[in-house]
């Protein structure tokens, strides 16, 4: 569990008082710069607590739905379904673009793997088990690829992070789609499963053959190789902020009014189909005075100035028009 200070009045004289509490829990996924987002805004504006704990996208959404906490945070929308079974109408704030990588722990390989998709998908279906298997050879000419096991590593806990590579996976691949098919947990047919991004991370570091998918700031902090994947457009792309954005650029006209949207496998030259936006949850309907207008608070602080911290932890900013209409939708929770 992390604490972070992140919300107050500024310019008041809190000695005396007790700080106000806020309790978020959810994704691992944007969690880095969450915490970047809470160090910042408590060196601004100290007074009011943030605790936020970072369990993954099911436990996130399952505890705003118990109203156990104040803010919920999740890399998969709610399903029509979760939205009806909660208590009240929860808004949801995308709050960042990321995208997930295929990271992989190949010894001896010091080139660049290319994988496609309906690869990608069979080798998590344990269709492809080597990783000197003809398919992989083909989109690798001339690379030295080892003839070793690969050992497939996963998400054990409810995941947003799954819901984006298993949304991909469903689009590029129909046996995928039929089965294990998308959602924030499946039944995994091969593999060893880790929880949250620092579980997958550590299993792929730890094991020779290794390939899992991870959130690219992950991969980049712990110095993991990941593989180019070739986009919709048919063009092998890396993943990048440049990519995640050009994958936004194709709904971002059309935001659906809920924000509920996918990005996967989204058309354009540059476009790095493994990408997607992160949603920050809460209730329309607050039930605390307090709680409800530093949340109201914060959020727009998020949507602004939050945004320009975003590219040094390897997330995207929001593009403007979608923060445009996400600014007119803060005005619509109601604080008692």
């Amino acid at each position: 569990m992390a604490l972070f200070t992140v919300l107050a009045i500024a310019g008041i004289d809190r000695s005396g008082y007790a700080d106000q509490l806020i309790n978020g829990a959810g994704a691992t996924f944007p969690y880095p710069i969450y915490s970047k987002w809470f160090d910042v805004y408590a060196k601004e504006n100290p007074g009011i607590k943030f605790n936020y704990q970072s369990i993954g996208s099911g436990g996130g959404i399952r505890m705003l739905s118990n109203r156990t906490v104040d803010v919920g945070a999740s890399d998969a929308p709610m399903t029509d379904q979760q939205l009806s079974d909660a208590p009240g109408k929860i808004l949801h704030f995308p709050s960042v673009m990321g995208a997930d990588v295929v990271a992989y722990n190949l010894p001896g390989f010091t080139g660049t793997l290319r994988l496609t998709g309906p690869v990608i998908a069979d080798i998590f279906l344990g269709k492809i088990t080597k990783w000197d298997d003809d398919q992989i050879r083909a989109l690798n000419p001339g690379a030295a690829i080892p003839s070793q096991d690969i050992v497939v590593c996963h998400r054990s806990d409810g995941s947003g992070t799954t819901f984006i590579f298993a949304d991909y996976l469903s689009k590029v691949s129909p046996a995928w789609a039929t089965d294990p098919g998308k959602g924030t947990a499946i039944k995994w047919p091969v593999g060893l499963g880790g929880k949250g991004n620092e579980g997958v991370t550590a299993l792929v570091q730890q094991t020779p053959g290794a390939i899992g998918y991870i959130e690219l700031i992950y991969a980049l902090n712990n110095k993991i190789p990941f593989a180019q994947i070739q986009n919709k457009a048919g063009n092998w792309v890396t993943a990048s902020l440049a990519g995640v954005t050009a994958a936004a650029a194709s709904v971002a006209g059309n935001m659906p009014a809920d924000f509920r949207v996918s990005i996967t496998n989204a058309p354009g030259a540059d476009a790095y189909p493994i990408s997607s936006f992160t949603w920050l949850l809460v209730y329309q309907k607050q039930t605390n005075k307090d709680v409800g207008e530093q949340i109201k608070k914060f959020l727009g602080w998020a949507l602004t100035e939050g945004q320009t911290l975003a590219p040094s932890l390897q997330y995207a900013p929001l593009p403007a028009e979608v923060v445009q209409k996400e600014e007119a939708q803060i005005q619509e929770i109601q604080v008692p």
